[in-house]
């Protein structure tokens, strides 16, 4: 029988093997902590603490910046010793607060709620925007927003994404193996939040034991369905993964809203169960530490605000030859600058290869037209048109070929005999046109 999936896609070689069976370990709070008050989708937080400030666990210390915001807290008990611009993941200066470590690690007043389930929708969703909960799969959206369709657009389905697609990255499969009948309370919470009653959770055939313990969490739950799908990249794309889940195919230019469908990531749902159950903010996350350049693959928790360059050491540290550290996975995510950059609450990955794993492509060629990057494109565009129009500056003739459907995932170029650089000519095209 064949597994749901969707047309198109590539099989890249998973390298999962290498944390795949490291159990999620917690890492030593660092001295200090940099914490950016943008590091979800939308607008930036609005600073609420002072220098000199003492600021406890768990503590607000940015406020949402607008509708589509998210909270930001203090992942340690201590100072706040400076507020100004410093370097985020992707290399861009954002403002941001350095808090030191007083390593007491006192928590701010939690509210628990024993019987949450009791909770309404409205208190259990007014619970996930104040923890400032986003997207843990990578692309931060603030998880309130995601439950605050308009009325119009009544949502059937939620289905949490199991999937982790991405070479290398094991995190998620992790927290299933670990904590799967706190992520199926995240789930019933999801659905309680947008009042349906099915739900589906979509994982890759190549984590087995991921499928059964999930399966296990469910018993007894007639309206969750766990899912095995193809393993193909990129499955765990929201569109993909809505098509080969429910046969619905999201609207060019649409949202999984158009479609009654709502999507969410294993780890948001785990931390949307304890900021519903024990009001426990979004302060730390796991962090798959991996590569071929690493002397010991991990898969960690990790404080937000910890820097890359303690999380390195955690692992051993280089093996000789490394040349290249990645923020999330090997096909969407981007080098680093710099190891003195922090873990932010979209950090999924560390990805460090040696010299033999990278590619250099001094001089790519010319487009072929051979098709390849139209054959396995998930969205159905043709990536060959928008690089050669981006690469000639007809930015906005690239729209024409529905350039902002593109979620930028790589495939193209992964295929490409010319070793093109697609994703970069319709990253630049983007920046140079308007949706």
């Amino acid at each position: 029988m064949d597994l749901p999936t969707f047309k198109g896609g590539i099989h890249p070689p998973d390298k999962k093997e290498l944390s795949a069976d490291k159990p999620i370990v917690e890492v030593k709070p660092p001295q200090r902590v940099l914490i950016p008050l943008s590091q979800h989708t939308g607008a930036p937080c609005k600073p609420i603490v002072t220098i000199s400030q003492e600021v406890k666990k768990g503590e607000m210390i940015g406020e949402q910046g607008g509708f589509v915001s998210a909270a930001v807290h203090s992942s340690v008990s201590g100072k706040v010793i400076a507020i100004g611009e410093f370097s985020n993941i992707m290399g861009k200066m954002v403002p941001s607060v350095v808090i030191e470590n007083d390593g007491k690690e006192e928590w701010t007043l939690l509210k628990d709620n024993p019987d949450y389930m009791n909770l309404s929708p409205d208190e259990m969703k007014e619970k996930i925007r104040a923890a400032g909960i986003v997207g843990l799969g990578g692309a931060a959206f603030p998880t309130f927003v995601k439950l605050s369709p308009p009325k119009e657009k009544p949502i059937e389905i939620v289905i949490l994404n199991g999937a982790e697609c991405e070479p290398y990255l094991t995190a998620d499969y992790r927290l299933m193996l670990e904590t799967p009948k706190e992520i199926i309370e995240g789930l019933k919470i999801l659905m309680r939040v947008l009042g349906v009653n099915k739900g589906f959770v979509g994982i890759e055939d190549n984590k087995p034991a991921a499928i059964k313990t999930m399966e296990e969490a469910v018993k007894g739950q007639e309206n969750i369905r766990v899912c095995g799908l193809e393993t193909k990249y990129p499955e765990g794309a929201e569109k993909m993964l809505i098509k080969a889940l429910t046969e619905r195919g999201v609207p060019p230019r649409g949202l999984p809203m158009d479609v009654g469908v709502v999507v969410q990531n294993v780890g948001t749902a785990l931390a949307i169960y304890e900021a519903v159950r024990y009001g426990k903010p979004l302060i730390d996350r796991v962090v798959t530490v991996t590569g071929e350049g690493i002397n010991e693959p991990r898969n960690l928790m990790v404080k937000i605000g910890t820097l890359v360059s303690q999380l390195i050491d955690e692992c051993g540290g280089f093996k000789n030859g490394t040349l290249k550290v990645i923020a999330g996975g090997p096909m969407m995510g981007f080098a680093l600058p710099s190891l003195d950059v922090p873990v932010t609450k979209g950090t999924s990955g560390i990805v460090v290869l040696p010299e033999s794993e990278i590619i250099h492509v001094e001089d790519f060629k010319p487009c072929i037209r051979c098709s390849r990057c139209i054959d396995i494109c998930p969205m159905g565009l043709m990536p060959s048109m928008l690089s050669t129009y981006s690469e000639k500056g007809f930015y906005e003739g690239s729209k024409e070929y529905n350039l902002w459907d593109c979620f930028e995932c790589g495939s193209c170029a992964f295929v490409c005999p010319s070793k093109r650089p697609i994703v970069q000519f319709i990253r630049l095209a983007k920046s140079m046109t308007k949706p």
